[in-house]
């Protein structure tokens, strides 16, 4: 069952990242962060009251708690480098490094977790690696370097936290039911995105965003819920070295998405990146 979940999870993700693009083409990327993550919040804290876990609350460990806020300051930290670098640079050019996550995560798994690594999963590591270099590539083509290029820095950023929170969250939901899970770390993260927000003066821009931004900000924030809750129940019942590189697959529903809304086109060689990616993801699932 968690494969299930695992795929409703990378389904998603993927079109989180075409709604957040919809909302943030002028609305500052760590406001729209702070207002979604609203949204997610209720939408887990939603989750937890029809599950009924919500009780157990109390009966988790001072360890257990530890893990889950770090797991939330992880997550929060990713998802706030993640959307300024989409706001900054192209889809098809930030989502490969969000997703390069995997490699990170494999090896941290390795060392935390215990997780074993096989050649086949060694092949796939370097296959996602290279064909993330490939998409990241500038055409030759393209016109002159574009004035601002820290789009790059922001999502390998967003790539570390992520694999952070893999596998913080791995180690926290031991013994705590997902949907619980998920609504304690938002709640961390809905904290942490408004204190950027507050101490970087933002707030006033909240007034000036229109009404068709709120509303793909809005409904990147329920898609976000619903895959973060497939995810951390995936997580909680199958391998992180396994449930990862699924929701990673995230990236051919960007992709496709990016086509169609924001006409962007890959070219031949981030075309054979993506399939290198892809490879090397559904090798994973063969071990």
């Amino acid at each position: 069952m968690w494969l299930f979940y695992a795929c409703g999870s990378a389904f998603f993700a993927g079109i989180t990242s075409i709604l957040a693009k919809c909302g943030i083409r002028k609305t500052d990327s760590g406001v729209a962060t702070a207002i979604r993550t609203i949204v997610v919040l209720l939408f887990s804290w939603l989750m937890v009251l029809v599950s009924g876990s919500a009780g157990t609350i109390t009966g988790l460990s001072a360890e257990t708690w530890i893990f889950l806020i770090l797991s939330g300051l992880a997550t929060g930290a990713s998802w706030l480098c993640y959307f300024h670098a989409l706001q900054l640079g192209d889809i098809n050019k930030v989502v490969p490094v969000d997703k390069s996550s995997t490699v990170l995560t494999i090896l941290l798994a390795l060392i935390f977790l215990r997780e074993g690594i096989t050649w086949i999963k060694a092949i796939a590591v370097t296959a996602i690696a290279a064909g993330t270099y490939l998409m990241i590539q500038k055409k030759k083509t393209d016109a002159p370097v574009p004035k601002n290029k820290s789009w790059l820095l922001y999502a390998v950023l967003s790539a570390v936290f992520a694999s952070l929170t893999a596998i913080l969250g791995k180690i926290g939901i031991q013994g705590v039911e997902s949907n619980l899970g998920t609504a304690i770390r938002t709640g961390v993260v809905l904290c942490m995105a408004w204190m950027v927000v507050f101490l970087s003066g933002k707030q006033h821009t909240i007034r000036k965003i229109s009404k068709r931004e709120l509303f793909f900000i809005l409904t990147s924030g329920l898609a976000t819920g619903a895959s973060w809750l497939c995810y951390y129940k995936a997580l909680q019942d199958g391998p992180a070295s396994v449930v990862v590189p699924i929701d990673k697959l995230s990236i051919l529903v960007t992709i496709a998405f990016s086509f169609f809304v924001f006409k962007e086109r890959l070219s031949r060689k981030a075309a054979a990146g993506l399939f290198l990616i892809v490879a090397g993801t559904l090798a994973m699932l063969i071990q």
